[in-house]
């Protein structure tokens, strides 16, 4: 991998894992390691006039052992760049999460999580710093860009063009299709540049005006107006759903007292408390946030009264490593046990049907399902494993196969007695009980998957079935794709096509 800096002045080259620097202007010189190689630490540079600034999570003293903790900027000059003393920019903040970074001839712009809300801001450039107290992003007099209040997801546009004072990001969130938005760092102003359209959509009163234009007053993250950042805001119109789709951000605690974010979406007019059929999905594994960003497919469901739940399950993308961190390893029941703490609180709460509640989940996220549905197999009533990764001890046991060695850093090394013992006492696969019913399960497969294999899910549900009483497994289904790989087949009409299969057999087992 490689990535152009400013003004071309050098490239910064990605080897084996290290972090390799080289002149532009003087290539014969060769490649300069910016530090050793060491498990857990990461590098992050941008050239800027003389300075590179680097996000980085290395340890900030000596005696300071790295566990992958949070990152933090610090800067130096580019003929210091191999000094054991590089200038602390903006440290670590409980509240604030920093997580990416890009950077333009008069602006930093930093990518934060706040208690698990993203947020972007922009800092002028050069930054003077005062080294004799520690540095915090309000000191630098950031502005933070207004976004949507609904749990909004970014994506960085294309910013190419390093003398530009404009940052374009992609905006989404469960109630609002993708909108294209202008930020300009200079006058600290945005504009909306396209907005996507959802043809044929309508309310539940027949009307095909279901989108509804609101001011961008009642959108914007509020931080802006409490720091009086707000003054060069010029009211945009932005489409969204939210008169007809609910979407509520909650905190459930989980076994451990540790509270987890629940995203729940329902439509205003046909959800129905303690009647309503529900969907809870999660992954929680490799730090991966759970996409929770428009998506026109979940209208259907929606619209029938559902409620489509995601939680955000340890193991998966938090506001700090530590949420990644403590849903691995020996610590990967606690995704399990966060994911049921969810589906509780869904019922609790009035949200679901106590016995209309499906699960659904992907690859890695399905060992998470799969574990729950064998702790508490009444939970569910239905449950959709998409290539599932289940038959957890086997695969990790046997390193010929690609991902197996990879693995062991995110769920333990099964050669390890302890980390064994750990894995067996909630893989899927080792874990069905015997003579209990089941829920209903649908699980699609790929014959050419090269990530999970396609006798994980053959083998999980031939032991189901013989393991759980015979009514039930007559409502376990195996439908295998003979040419798609781990991602399916690709092509639109496809994924229509598996969607809707989806949805039909959830409608059929969760609805009557």
């Amino acid at each position: 991998m490689y990535k152009i800096f400013s003004l071309c002045y050098v490239y910064i080259i990605l080897l084996l894992l290290q972090v390799y620097v080289i002149d532009a202007a003087n290539p014969l010189a060769g490649l300069q390691r910016i530090r050793k190689r060491v498990s857990g630490v990461q590098y992050f540079l941008e050239h800027h006039y003389g300075l590179f600034y680097i996000l980085t999570n290395a340890p900030l003293s000596e005696n300071e052992k790295c566990s992958g903790g949070d990152y933090y900027l610090c800067r130096c000059r580019i003929e210091e760049i191999h000094s054991a003393n590089w200038q602390n920019v903006i440290l670590p903040n409980e509240d604030i999460c920093l997580q990416d970074m890009d950077i333009f001839n008069e602006h930093l712009v930093l990518f934060l999580n706040r208690k698990g809300v993203p947020m972007l801001c922009s800092i002028s450039l050069p930054i003077y710093i005062n080294s004799k107290h520690q540095m915090e992003i309000e000191h630098l007099n950031p502005w933070f860009f207004p976004l949507p209040s609904n749990s909004c997801s970014i994506l960085p546009g294309s910013n190419h063009d390093f003398m530009k004072s404009v940052y374009r990001a992609v905006l989404s969130s469960p109630v609002m299709p993708d909108v294209i938005v202008d930020y300009d760092m200079s006058r600290m102003t945005f504009s909306t540049v396209q907005q996507d359209e959802l043809g044929g959509a309508s309310d539940n009163t027949g009307s095909c005006s279901a989108a509804y234009e609101l001011d961008t007053d009642d959108l914007i993250d509020k931080q802006n107006c409490e720091e009086g950042n707000d003054q060069n805001i010029v009211p945009q119109r932005w489409k969204n759903f939210s008169s007809i789709y609910q979407c509520e951000r909650k905190e459930v605690v989980s076994h451990d007292g540790v509270t987890v974010p629940l995203t729940i979406l329902y439509s205003r007019q046909s959800w129905q408390r303690d009647q309503s059929p529900g969907l809870l999905q999660a992954y929680g594994a490799y730090g991966d946030v759970l996409d929770k960003s428009w998506c026109a497919d979940r209208l259907s469901l929606l619209d029938r009264g559902w409620v489509l739940a995601f939680a955000d399950v340890r193991g998966g993308g938090g506001a700090d490593s530590a949420w990644h961190k403590f849903g691995t390893g020996l610590y990967k029941r606690n995704s399990i046990y966060d994911f049921v703490s969810c589906g509780n609180y869904l019922f609790n709460e009035g949200y679901v049907c106590r016995d209309r509640l499906a699960a659904m989940s992907y690859s890695a996220g399905c060992l998470v399902v799969g574990a729950a549905i064998n702790m508490y197999p009444q939970l569910f009533r239905a449950a959709i494993l998409k290539v599932p990764f289940l038959d957890i001890c086997n695969t990790l046991l046997d390193p010929s196969l690609p991902l197996t060695t990879l693995d062991y850093e995110e769920f333990g090394n099964p050669q390890i007695q302890s980390q064994f013992e750990s894995i067996q006492s909630y893989s899927p696969y080792d874990n069905i009980p015997c003579g209990v019913c089941y829920p209903s399960v649908l699980v699609t497969a790929s014959f050419n998957d090269s990530r999970v294999g396609v006798w994980e899910a053959a083998k999980w549900v031939a032991k189901v079935r013989d393991n759980t009483c015979s009514s039930c497994s007559l409502s376990v289904i195996l439908k295998t794709n003979m040419t798609g790989g781990h991602f399916g087949e690709g092509g639109r009409y496809s994924q229509c096509e598996e969607m809707a299969y989806d949805y039909s057999f959830l409608m059929k087992v969760c609805e009557c």
